[in-house]
């Protein structure tokens, strides 16, 4: 079957419909049966629920027809508040298809974080499980316009039930809906300051489909063990089977490695997205056991840069002529670049050793980047930016169709985010690095991570990979303590938990041994003060970002007990 193209598409809920009308009675969405124990014991495998891309068309436009029942509009805002299966994947589709504007929240970011940032998005309905139909009731005050409410897996008072939603037809007229509709509002991790609502077009998410289908050669069939929800959009767009496997999504660094396994090996899968820290795990427990997923041809692990460890136990585990891959990018703009294992354990990762930052890779086909001098304050046009040499760090700016143009809460963002270009504009990364003579991007670190000591500007990443270097330590976090100019740099490492020190000998043993490597590089020469951290603060979604502000307080506390004694 030859890849479809979405060139005739304005409405992203109707990729859906044109998978189902090509392959009808192939697996769209499967996850484990209800009341089932939550780990496998020995022997044993999981019962799987699934649905064909035809019922869940069918099961989509009858939402959509609920809706509009109710009297739902063509860019209403509702918040979908329903965990990873068969019942996520079909509301999505089916609030698309409505035309109305949907509200992802990750209930990972919190009970605080989740009920301000749905506030702040000002919904108008909710389509939820009880319990979030619960929190609702309870925090009513901050949702002043959700009038228009659902109830999924039961009755709540006050709002539909959706099983009601199944009586009605399963075919559908198309809305009107141009790409340039808003479609979601989807929010960022927060590990650089508070959760921010971007707003996402539907021409977005074609174009992500395009240039994820495109570069990984994904061609309808593929199936996906999927460790972040949010991606099995793109598998059914795309014709890909998505199995969630039993887990919580809000804590990928605790999976069950047999979980997964059971997962790909069920369903013969070729593929899997998850967090750098879903597949160390993953990857660990399969080396450990001697476990091979030779039907699994690609990997794609995001969220964070990934290890050249992990990427080679899992090059170990998966088909021999399987590969892992690294899509860089961020909420705001969704891909941007992407390394393979291959590449980086026979290229870059060398590099990455001795402070060379981490090689994203080469940009996708639909992206213009430049590197700019680092600035702190808004820029408002491109002609008041300047260019960098190559090889030379600054921050990094992107253009392209699957770049979002703004954010609809914390709105003041923006000014620090958008450059003007004439009609188009640029997204400014928050990220630090350079390009190469291959137009490769090599990732510093976070721009509000830098530090401003007495002698010089340092960038966290390219220090932390020379200290991760050691064979006890599994990851670092550099800081600097006191105002910028006059910084001092403190780096936080975490051991192995095998590694930790049990005793002040042994403490002061591998600091020591951490100082000496630093010594030994112009990157980290300057660092004399090391602590050693049990485990880093890590954000919700992936469990691989490292909250390196709440590292900068930890650290000027455990100063202050020192000065004290």
């Amino acid at each position: 079957m030859q890849p479809w193209t979405l060139e005739s598409l304005s409405n992203i809920g109707h990729c859906l419909s044109m998978t189902a009308e090509r392959m009808p009675d192939a697996i769209a969405v499967a996850c484990p049966a209800k009341k089932q124990p939550k780990q496998l014991a020995p022997g044993s495998k999981f019962r799987y629920d699934t649905v064909t891309f035809t019922q869940l068309e069918s099961r989509s436009n009858q939402i959509a027809r609920g809706l509009i029942d109710m009297g739902v509009t063509k860019g209403s805002r509702i918040a979908l508040m329903v965990p990873p299966g068969i019942d996520f994947v079909a509301n999505v589709f089916g609030l698309f298809k409505a035309g109305v504007v949907i509200i992802l929240i990750d209930p990972g970011m919190g009970k605080k974080n989740m009920i301000r940032c749905l506030s702040e998005s000002r919904p108008e309905g909710m389509v939820g499980i009880r319990l979030a139909q619960m929190a609702r009731t309870v925090y009513r005050s901050k949702f002043p316009l959700c009038k228009n409410n659902v109830a999924v897996g039961g009755f709540f008072p006050g709002c539909k039930t959706q099983s009601k939603f199944d009586r009605l037809p399963t075919d559908l007229d198309p809305l009107d809906v141009s790409r340039e509709d808003e479609a979601a509002i989807i929010f960022t991790t927060g590990s650089t300051g508070p959760p921010k609502g971007v707003l996402y077009r539907h021409r977005n998410f074609i174009q992500q489909c395009e240039q994820i289908r495109d570069y990984f050669q994904i061609t309808p069939g593929s199936v996906d063990v999927s460790g972040f929800p949010l991606f099995a959009l793109f598998n059914t767009a795309m014709g890909t089977t998505t199995v969630f496997p039993e887990m919580d999504p809000t804590r990928p660094a605790e999976v069950y490695p047999p979980n997964i396994i059971d997962a790909v090996n069920e369903f013969s899968a070729d593929q899997s997205f998850g967090s750098p820290a879903l597949w160390n795990t993953v990857s660990n427990y399969c080396q450990r056991h001697s476990i091979q997923l030779p039907t699994i041809k690609r990997i794609l692990s995001a969220g964070a840069p990934v290890p050249s460890s992990v990427l080679a136990r899992i090059k170990n585990v998966i088909a021999p002529d399987g590969d892992a891959f690294t899509p860089y990018g961020a909420t705001e703009a969704l891909p941007v670049a992407c390394n393979s294992a291959t590449v980086v354990l026979g290229e870059t990762a060398q590099q990455t050793d001795i402070g060379a930052g981490t090689c994203v890779g080469g940009r996708f086909s639909g992206i213009a980047w430049r590197v700019i001098e680092i600035s702190d304050t808004p820029i408002g046009n491109i002609d008041e930016t300047k260019e960098v040499p190559r090889g030379s760090v600054g921050e990094l700016i992107v253009r392209g169709p699957v770049v979002t143009d703004r954010y609809v809460t914390r709105t003041d963002a923006n000014a620090f985010h958008k450059i003007t270009d004439g009609y188009s504009f640029w997204h400014r990364m928050g990220d630090v690095g350079y390009l190469d003579d291959q137009d490769r991007f090599w990732f510093c670190g976070r721009k509000s991570h830098r530090l401003q000591t007495t002698k010089s500007t340092m960038f966290t990443i390219p220090c932390e990979a020379i200290i991760n270097t050691h064979e006890k330590i599994y990851r670092s976090a550099l800081v600097g303590v006191g105002k910028p100019g006059n910084q001092v740099p403190v780096l936080i490492a975490e051991p192995l938990p095998e590694h930790f020190p049990q005793s002040e000998q042994d403490r002061d043993q591998l600091i020591g041994e951490l100082k000496s490597i630093a010594s030994r590089h112009w990157q980290t020469d300057q660092i004399k003060e090391f602590r050693l951290h049990r485990s880093l603060p890590v954000d919700i979604r992936h469990n691989s970002k490292i909250f390196r502000e709440q590292l900068r307080e930890w650290a000027e506390t455990e100063r202050k007990k020192v000065s004290q004694i």
